[in-house]
Order: C-alpha cells, then sequence, then structure tokens
C-alpha cells in the first residue's frame, strides 16, 4: 500500500505551508478565511504535556496556552467524613432518606471551585494594524498552525511534539509583539466575597493574582495556586527586522513527590525544533492510514487522529474531558476538566488499539498503575472492601471528586478501566504486561467485586445497589435494588477474563476459580421485544445519551451476533429499540458509539449514517466534540456546546470497527462497510495478537491482504474473497470460514485476489 505512505508525504509538502509555495491544501485540513472568535473553536496544537488554541479576541491573536498537569488538588470537603461509605448510601437509601446524600456527597462537586483543572496563560498580538486576515490553515500532516495576511505578513505556529515548548514565527513587514495575558485569578483586588462572583469565575479558586515581568525580550509569569503548588510560563522573544521568532513553555511545580514527568526539552532554535516536530508527525501518522469514498469520513478520522496525537503520549497524564486545550474564558472548565471514568476516559482511548497507537495508550494505563496504592485506600475507606476500584471521577492524582455519586463512585468502574489493561496486551502480545500488569490489575479488581457482592433472593450474587449511567440522573431510583446490566456485564466481563489470563499465564486453580465465580452472578437482563435492558424490569423505554445498558454489545462484546443465532437476534432487538426511542436526548457521543456498536453488528450503512450525523451536527468548525446538536437539526433536543473529546474519539474507533475486527478470535477485513463503498482501503491496522494488516478493495472486491504478525504465532483470517481465487506467498491451513497460518515473529503474508 505504497499509496498510503505516498499521500503522506505529499501532504507533508503542500500543507506545510512554506514561505515560497502556494498552498495547495491536503484534504484533511483545516482551513478557513478568517481567525476563530471563540475559544472553543481555536486551532488546536498539542502534544500530550502542552497545549495552544490559536484564535482571535478582540483586535488581537491570541494563544490560549495549557498543560495537562496544571491542577488545583485540594480535597473535596465531604470526602473522609464518617458518612462517607457506601454502606451508609445503602442504607438512607432503604429509609427512604436520599437527599441527606445527595446534599452531602453529589452537590459539594458543583457548589465548590475545586479540586479542578485549571487554564495557564495566553500569548497575545495587537493585528489591529495588520489588516484582513487570508487565510488560516492547521495542516494535518505536520501539525503546523499557519496564519497569511492580505498585507503579506505570515505566522506560523506549533507545539512541538518531540520537545516542550511551543514556537511561533512572523515574517513580514509589520510584526507585532508578543505580550503574555495571565487568567483572571483576581479580577478585581477589591472583592474578596466568592458571592460577588459568577459561580464558574476563576477568581473563586481564591489565588493571589501572579505578576507577569519582563527580562529583555523575555517574558514571565509565575502563579501560585493551592497548597504549595504553582505554575511557570516563560516566553523568549527573538525579534529580527522582518522576521521574529519566539518560544513558550509551561511548567508546574508540585511540592514532595511530583505528579507529573517534565517532557524532554527541546531544540534552541526554531528551524531544527520544527525539523524534529515534522518527524515525530511523519513517524505519527506512518502507523497507519486509510483511504474511504466518504470524503466527509476520511477527513473526520483524520481529524480525530490528529487530536489523538496531540492530547496522548506514553508518559503524560491521561486524556481528561478537554486534555490540553483548557476554557480560556475566564471561568473553570465545562465538569472541571476532570478524569470522568463512567464514560470519557475510556471512549477516549478506544481508537489506539486498531489504529496502531498502542505506545500512546500506555499513558493510561501507566496513570493507572502508578496509583494502584491510592484507588486501594479509595477503596478500603469508602466501600470497606479489599481488592481495587477507582473513583468514576477523579482528579489528576487520582483522590475521588464526588459529582453524582451512582458514577463518581460507582462500584464497578475499575472494571471498565480493566478493559484497557486487556486491550494493551491483547493488541501487543506483550506477555511481560500480561504477567506484571493486566492481570495483576484484573484480579484485584476481581477481588473488590467479590467483596462487595452478597447473595440474593435467586441465589446469584449481586451487589447491595447498583446503577446504570446515567439513567434517573442521581435521583434516589437511579439506584436500583438488582444487578443493571451495566454492572453486571462489568463484572462477568472481569471474572471472565481474569479466567481467561489465569489461563494463558498457567495458573489452571485461578482459573477454575474465577469460572467458578463466574457462574455465581446471574445472566443479563432481557426480553423478547426490547432486547437488552437497564435493569430487571426496567426496559430501555425513553431516549437516553449513555447506553450504559449496551455494554454487552459494544465494548465489551459479551454479546455478538457470531455467538449464536439468539444472540444475534439479541443484538439486533437492543440496538433496534435504542434507535426506536429516538436520539431527543442523545449527544454527540452517542452518535460516535452508535457508530461502533453498529459496526460490531455488522450494518455497516447505518454505521456510516450515525457517524455521518457526529461529523456534521455535534462538532464545531475546528472539529471539536460539543456535546449538543449545532446543526438545527432537530437531532437532538440538546443544543448547549460544552466541549469534551470522548466523542470524537469514539468517531475514529467506529471507521476502524467498520473496516477492522478480530475480537472473536480470527481478523476479518472490511466487516461492515455501507454497500456503495467499492474503492476502499488502510494500511497497518493492527488486529489482535499483534498483527498488522493492511487491504484494500477495488470495484466492490477485495484485491489485496497484506499480514504481518509481530509476535509470530497462529493467524486466522476470515475468508476476505468471496470465493474468488487468489494466490498467497505463504503456507495456510483451510478452516471453517477462512484461513489459518502458522508463522515465526516478523512473517509477512500476502494474498492477492485473482482477476477474474
Amino acid at each position: 500500500m505504497n499509496k498510503h505512505l505516498a499521500l503522506i508525504i505529499i501532504l507533508a509538502l503542500l500543507s506545510s505551508c512554506n514561505r515560497g509555495i502556494r498552498h495547495n491544501e491536503g484534504p484533511h485540513d483545516l482551513l478557513f478565511s478568517d481567525l476563530p472568535r471563540s475559544w472553543d473553536e481555536g486551532i488546536p496544537l498539542g502534544n500530550g504535556f502542552t497545549g495552544a488554541l490559536v484564535w482571535q479576541k478582540n483586535d488581537r491573536l491570541r494563544v490560549s496556552l495549557d498543560r495537562a498537569d496544571l491542577w488545583d488538588l485540594r480535597p473535596m470537603e465531604n470526602i473522609g467524613l464518617p458518612e462517607w461509605k457506601y454502606r451508609w448510601v445503602c442504607e438512607q437509601w432503604r429509609d427512604d432518606n436520599y437527599k441527606a446524600v445527595q446534599e452531602m456527597f453529589d452537590a459539594p462537586y458543583d457548589r465548590l471551585p475545586a479540586p479542578s483543572k485549571i487554564p495557564a496563560a495566553a500569548i497575545e498580538f495587537d493585528i489591529s494594524t495588520l489588516g484582513k486576515v487570508s487565510r488560516v490553515c492547521l495542516a494535518v500532516a505536520t501539525a503546523v498552525c499557519t496564519v497569511e495576511w492580505e498585507n503579506g505578513t505570515r505566522l506560523e505556529l506549533f507545539v512541538d511534539a518531540a520537545g516542550d515548548r511551543g514556537w511561533y514565527k512572523f515574517t513580514g513587514k509589520m510584526i507585532p509583539e508578543a505580550s503574555l495575558v495571565p487568567p483572571a485569578y483576581k479580577k478585581n483586588s477589591e472583592v474578596d466575597n466568592p458571592a460577588q462572583v459568577i459561580s464558574y469565575d476563576l477568581e473563586r479558586l481564591g489565588y493571589d493574582q501572579g505578576a507577569v515581568t519582563t527580562e529583555g525580550n523575555s517574558l514571565h509569569y509565575h502563579q501560585k495556586g493551592w497548597g504549595g503548588f504553582s505554575y511557570s510560563v516563560d516566553i523568549e522573544r527573538r525579534p529580527g527586522r522582518k522576521q521574529t521568532e519566539g518560544w513558550w513553555s509551561v511548567r508546574s511545580h508540585y511540592p514532595g513527590e511530583g505528579l507529573t514527568r517534565q517532557t524532554n526539552p527541546s531544540s534552541n532554535d526554531y528551524s531544527s525544533a520544527l525539523e524534529n516536530h515534522k518527524a515525530w508527525w511523519k513517524n505519527f501518522w506512518e502507523a497507519s492510514s486509510l483511504e474511504l469514498p466518504d470524503s466527509l469520513l476520511e477527513r473526520q478520522w483524520y481529524l480525530e487522529m490528529y487530536k489523538f496525537g496531540a492530547a496522548a503520549r506514553a508518559d503524560a497524564p491521561p486524556i481528561s474531558l478537554q486534555a490540553v486545550w483548557t476554557a480560556d474564558n475566564g471561568q473553570l472548565p465545562p465538569w472541571k476538566g476532570d478524569f470522568h471514568h463512567d464514560l470519557n476516559t475510556q471512549l477516549s482511548y478506544w481508537p489506539a488499539y486498531s489504529s496502531n497507537h498502542t505506545d500512546l495508550a500506555s499513558g493510561f494505563t501507566s496513570w493507572m498503575w502508578d496509583r494502584r496504592e491510592t484507588f486501594r485506600k479509595y477503596t478500603r475507606d469508602y466501600f470497606e472492601t479489599e481488592g481495587l476500584n477507582v473513583p468514576g471521577v477523579s482528579t489528576l492524582a487520582g483522590e475521588p471528586m464526588g459529582g453524582w455519586i451512582q458514577y463518581s463512585f460507582g462500584p464497578t468502574v475499575s472494571a471498565w478501566l480493566a478493559q484497557h489493561f486487556y486491550l494493551q496486551w491483547i493488541y501487543t502480545a506483550d506477555t511481560a504486561f500480561l504477567r506484571d500488569q493486566a492481570y495483576p490489575w484484573i484480579r484485584e479488581t476481581a477481588l473488590h467485586l467479590s467483596r462487595l457482592s452478597v447473595t440474593g433472593d435467586d441465589g446469584f450474587r449481586k451487589y447491595p445497589l447498583s446503577s446504570s449511567p446515567e439513567f434517573n440522573d442521581n435521583r434516589p431510583d437511579a439506584w436500583f435494588p438488582e444487578m443493571t446490566n451495566f454492572d453486571l456485564s462489568l463484572t462477568r466481563w472481569t471474572f471472565s477474563k481474569a479466567a481467561e489470563l489465569a489461563g494463558i499465564l498457567g495458573l489452571e486453580e485461578e482459573r477454575e476459580r474465577y469460572n467458578q465465580m463466574l457462574s455465581e452472578w446471574p445472566s443479563l437482563a432481557a426480553d423478547s421485544v426490547t432486547g437488552l435492558m437497564i435493569a430487571p424490569g426496567y426496559p430501555y423505554n425513553e431516549s437516553h445519551r449513555h447506553f450504559s445498558h449496551l455494554m454487552s454489545i459494544f465494548p465489551l462484546g459479551l454479546n455478538d451476533i457470531s455467538n449464536s443465532a439468539d444472540d444475534s437476534l439479541l443484538v439486533a432487538r437492543s440496538i433496534d429499540n435504542l434507535v426506536l426511542n429516538g436520539t431527543d436526548y442523545w449527544t454527540g457521543y452517542s452518535f460516535a458509539w452508535l457508530g461502533n456498536i453498529y459496526a460490531r453488528a455488522g450494518r455497516g450503512d447505518e454505521a456510516a449514517s450515525a457517524l455521518r450525523t457526529f461529523a456534521e451536527c455535534f462538532c464545531l468548525p475546528n472539529s471539536f466534540h460539543v456535546n449538543g446538536d449545532q446543526s438545527g437539526t432537530g437531532k437532538s433536543k440538546f443544543t448547549y456546546r460544552p466541549f469534551t473529546l470522548e466523542g470524537n474519539f469514539a468517531f475514529a474507533s467506529a471507521v476502524q470497527e467498520m473496516l477492522l475486527q478480530s475480537h472473536r478470535g480470527f481478523i476479518e477485513i472490511f466487516p461492515a462497510i455501507p454497500a456503495e463503498w467499492k474503492e476502499v482501503s488502510f494500511s497497518s491496522l493492527r488486529a489482535q495478537g499483534a498483527v498488522l494488516v493492511t487491504a484494500s478493495m477495488e470495484e466492490g472486491r477485495i484485491k489485496e491482504v497484506w499480514l504481518k504478525p509481530e509476535k509470530g504465532g497462529v493467524v486466522r483470517l476470515k475468508c476476505p474473497f468471496n470465493g474468488s481465487s487468489f494466490t498467497s506467498n505463504f503456507d495456510y491451513e483451510k478452516i471453517p470460514g477462512g484461513y489459518s497460518f502458522a508463522t515465526a515473529p516478523g512473517d509477512e503474508i500476502i494474498l492477492t485476489s485473482r482477476a477474474r
């Protein structure tokens, strides 16, 4: 598939916006005739640690700066109270005194300004004398933003993917000077009464405003936060006659043991930094690529993967709600920019595995692994169990933040997070990771779940109370006395995978024990009309944004169309009932999630339709997902625009699910593409078992399939050629429905369809 690499090289050349070259934009670039006028429509740049948004505020070009580890980490005032126990919550619910729970554990999240993610600062350039902007370009291939004016002035910006700085370069006859603008932590020094400020103003954090100092061509800003935390922003300006370069950096300072790692230093000159930066992005795009006959879906996939490359690193904090693009509007970010583990972080890493970016996904599992003791303490203190659970809403340090406690203190949070340990293992076949992290995490999760469970009247295990995000919000009836399908799916998945991994590791007694435990839990609740239910006797019968009752279809794969005719019918009924109840109260991520579900069910036309709705109706011009319907076409009654990223990354995952699936024990090529797609290809998508796959379809027929097993072993491929004859450079054995290859590490299998 050399044409994929050629496309990337062409994009790099055409979209890099080098002076002297007329700009032939790449098909996936962001291109505008003017600067965005709000922060959430800004051009996004980032490297996992440092982020920037390029936009215009009044008559100034503004570069909003952020860093992933800028956090006010003061503890929630209600965490650790004597009543702060799952057991106490169950008692209040049974005694019809749930208002006490809401006031003590739900309300403080909304009332208190922290803990919270916080912004860094902004760089501003006075562009009032430059005249009209003629072109704004984000070159996706190189992650470089260019702004051009009609008078010939030109600005180039990037956040160094290989270092710790952001860079800018102005050229032209009229070059504005950079200024550093701190956040408004103290808008009015005379106002000290929190009641006199808007509830979400940064001023409510109570900081003394930091000062900006100047030394020659350097600007410095230092801001003290809570509990000894502080951060600094530095800008160095390098003025010239017709060209001015400069760089910025943001650094965090925590007392005692650090909560973050410092990134590698950038090169000290613009050209070298840009060269290293472009090399990083070249390697990123060479990891995988695709071509679709639907230009909207293809472009959106590249934009989503661009944001993933800008937001994720192996040694950076995980992707939070807004990642490295915290709100720059004088207020706290939506939902405090925190880590929501009842959906958001999980969906954000869905595309990492089959897109061949498991290295970047490792930042998520590493963060969780490093905070095991924090999570164990939370589990002991709140659930009073052994083992490990994770707060459903957490800080950078992994501490609980509260909110709607059915989900922020949910009993099965660590089980959904455990799937990412499993996926990291199954897509890399890294036996050391399996032994040292994946299995231990799942084992500790299983221990917590078993200790928390009780025996119900039917003789099966259950939890004292169960919930299903985010049905019935935080009302008392958001708790169910019987197991919800959400909690039960995650529980059954945990014990099933614990048994599977124990078997792989040769731990036969543990495997048998987990299989026995699995048999002690009930089956999922379903009926013959609506399919999978929220809980026994509680069907999905009204529009809702969170498909938590369908976890067993996707992402867990417990119910699959390949299992049996009954399971295939259950999947179909569940999906059809979901759609039948309408999209009135869906958000953008609902459509992206639905795309994944449709793909798993082999319904490619419907998957593509759901993804088109997401891209057209729930994204801003810069491609940010903003939850509400922005199209005015009535796709949802939610029309607000809080920016979060999980929908973007779930979209990318769904496209990949349409092109390649491997969860059924064999590799399937184009398992869920629309019937009208006749010309489609992808390069180096990753299948389970650490197999890289490249495939092309021409005129509706699969032309060629390349398989490259990194670790060797048996590779099973579902027959991709629809009965047509083919040639193979590798010996194979016929198996029902496909072929089996006995491989060694690094082998390459090439299957080519014979022309008719």
